[in-house]
């Protein structure tokens, strides 16, 4: 599992910008917004594909792809899932072979936009949902991404394995040692949402948190999709951590799970999607970002996933928590591309792995 790039390697110096400032040079400025065209539509199939590089958990793309080939009959959607952590080792690997393979991105680790834009690898492109109803804070000012989903890392349970008065609350009762060898959580060297839920946890816990958790015997996975199934099947009893909405959608299946939203907050993620300026399917990248960040689409995918949009327009499917409702961590990109060689290395002392 620590076979990774060094992202020094890959990113020289570290940026010092936030999450509403994305650029380290000066560039143009956005482009004007645009609207699905006849004319868009039509060169994108003739294209015929698009490539999606995704760190969605695979059934979320492929359900994704499946409703836009059901709304552009004749563009297949081609998706490469892996953890944004790895897909990010991907693309600088490719672009150093000259590969030029990917058309759109979608990256759980923001951090990773700074990089591409830096790099000049991505394509502006600003559509008319994108500029009218998602806050400057979800999208790149130089029109390079927007973000296209939100979502948290929280602490969960299994129900016939925990009773609720004997669950955790807090990220601090994590560490009493009555959960030794009981609980489960990601890898931040694989998965971009345990990398950035990591960087917020140190910012507001320290280094000393992760030591003394690192000593309870916590099983360790790869992808933050895997802690909520172990925690269904009854492997674990507890979610250390792991993305939130795969608690959310196996409780609605009827799986005895129960998510947690710690005293102390809740790390937050956002998934921006970019285009690449040396997408082999120019047109049927942008159809496909339009697309997305449409309202119609938005609400789909966030009923479906049970994850959050930045579309203002988009509503919380009844039932469900609203995000407005929970104690949040603050999200950092900048300060997780400045931290994320030292988190892959001082964790996999720490955790051994």
């Amino acid at each position: 599992m620590r076979n990774w790039i060094s992202r020094r390697d890959i990113i020289k110096g570290s940026a010092s910008l936030g999450l509403t400032a994305f650029a380290t040079r000066v560039m143009a400025a956005a482009p004007a917004p645009v609207s699905i065209t006849p004319d868009l539509v039509g060169a994108a199939k003739k294209e015929g594909k698009v490539i999606l590089y995704s760190s969605m958990d695979l059934p979320v793309g492929e359900k994704l792809g499946k409703a836009f080939e059901a709304a552009y009959p004749g563009i297949a959607v081609q998706i490469e899932r892996s953890g944004s952590e790895r897909l990010f080792q991907r693309v600088d690997q490719e672009f150093a072979s000259n590969i030029r393979a990917v058309d759109v991105i979608n990256t759980s680790d923001a951090s990773h936009i700074i990089s591409w834009k830096r790099n000049g690898w991505l394509a502006p492109y600003v559509t008319e949902d994108i500029a009218q109803h998602f806050l400057p804070e979800f999208r790149d000012p130089d029109g390079m991404s927007a973000t296209s989903r939100i979502y948290l890392s929280s602490i969960a349970y299994n129900t016939k394995l925990v009773k609720p008065e004997d669950a955790p609350k807090s990220w601090a009762d994590l560490l009493d040692p009555k959960w030794a060898g009981k609980m489960v959580k990601g890898h931040p060297a694989y998965s971009g949402t345990i990398m950035t839920a990591t960087f917020q946890l140190v910012r507001e816990l320290g280094w000393e948190y992760l030591e003394k958790l690192s000593k309870q015997r916590v099983m360790q996975v790869q992808s933050s999709t895997d802690p909520p199934k172990k925690l269904a099947l009854g492997e674990r009893a507890v979610m250390a951590d792991g993305n939130e909405y795969g608690v959310v959608l196996l409780k609605e299946a009827g799986q005895p799970v129960e998510p947690v939203y710690p005293t102390e907050g809740t790390p937050t993620i956002s998934g921006p999607t970019a285009i690449f300026a040396t997408a082999p399917h120019p047109n049927a990248a942008r159809l496909f970002q339009a697309w997305l960040h449409t309202r119609e689409t938005q609400q789909f995918f966030a009923d479906y996933t049970a994850q959050y949009s930045a579309h203002a327009q988009v509503q919380s499917k009844p039932g469900r928590r609203k995000i407005s409702d929970l104690k949040l961590m603050k999200e950092d990109p900048a300060g997780v591309e400045a931290a994320a060689e030292d988190i892959k290395t001082r964790y996999a002392k720490l955790f051994r792995v």
